[in-house]
């Protein structure tokens, strides 16, 4: 009888509660994915069932891939990511270190101006911004977002990254160094691979970030072949008042698949490092 009301009490206060927190997260995911896979008349008959796919069709990804320029939003979207995490990533863990292991005067200030430069909104920034991507003639360049997302990037990476590297011991780093190992060889030889959880949770999320981005993307990249996928997307599949909802889903779906299969491979390394870094930071 103690097992089971222990089985019980489990059940009702850990299970079911993550149950339903799981469906409820995965729940727009699978109406992407069944809005994707239905015909164009089946989403407004109101006689079938709406969280079902009577009649299966792929005719929704086939519009995506003939009649839109999807692979080249892919492409677009792929390479300007990729770039941007890079650069973000490289110039992150130096000002991270720097800042979790050199003691110079306002260093403290400085991590928290760091820190309050990523709550500035994009609304207020892209101003500028747009005036010094005219200026370098950088507009519909993978340029122009390559060197404007990290502006959103560094600032809570380096911030992720410092927290983390306040984790690791300070004596590994002064044992190697008094055996002669330079302080960028501790870096990168010693305190890289033992971070290696929070520059993948500072890469996770840089290059989510990068991947969603549409304010910058619209502005700076949004014309011809150059589109990325969140803009391609609301630009050439919702015409007047007129939404192509099948291939709207179906473009969703594929912008998601990237994200969703890093993490599944990262998932616990990217818990791990945001829990340190939060913590410590």
């Amino acid at each position: 009888m103690v097992g089971s009301g222990t089985l019980r009490h489990r059940f009702l206060g850990v299970y079911l509660p993550l149950a339903g927190f799981l469906i409820f997260l995965l729940f727009p995911f699978y109406w992407m994915v069944i809005v994707s896979l239905k015909p164009t008349n089946d989403l407004f008959n109101t006689a079938n069932n709406p969280f079902w796919v009577q009649h299966f069709t792929l005719e929704n990804y086939a519009y995506l891939f003939q009649k839109t320029a999807f692979l080249s939003w892919l492409q677009n979207t792929l390479i300007v990511s990729v770039a941007a995490t890079a650069i973000s990533l490289f110039c992150s863990v130096l000002i991270g270190y720097a800042l979790a292991r050199l003691n110079f005067p306002g260093s403290n200030v400085l991590a928290l101006g760091i820190f309050l430069a990523y709550l500035v909104p994009d609304t207020l920034l892209f101003l500028p911004l747009a005036q010094v991507i005219a200026k370098l003639h950088l507009y519909n360049t993978y340029w122009a977002l390559i060197l404007t997302y990290p502006t959103r990037l560094i600032p809570f990476a380096s911030w992720l990254l410092m927290g983390y590297f306040k984790t690791i011991p300070k004596e590994i780093e002064e044992c190697a160094m008094i055996d002669g190992m330079s302080r960028l060889g501790g870096l990168t030889r010693i305190i890289l691979p033992l971070a290696l959880p929070g520059v993948l949770s500072a890469g996770i999320f840089s290059f989510t970030l990068s991947w969603n981005e549409f304010l910058y993307a619209l502005i700076f990249m949004s014309t011809g072949a150059m589109k990325t996928i969140p803009v391609g997307t609301v630009s050439d599949l919702v015409k007047a008042d007129v939404l192509f909802w099948g291939s709207l889903m179906a473009s969703a779906v594929l912008g998601s698949v990237p994200v969703a299969f890093i993490y599944s491979f990262f998932v616990e390394n990217y818990v791990q490092g945001m829990t340190a870094g939060a913590v410590k930071g």
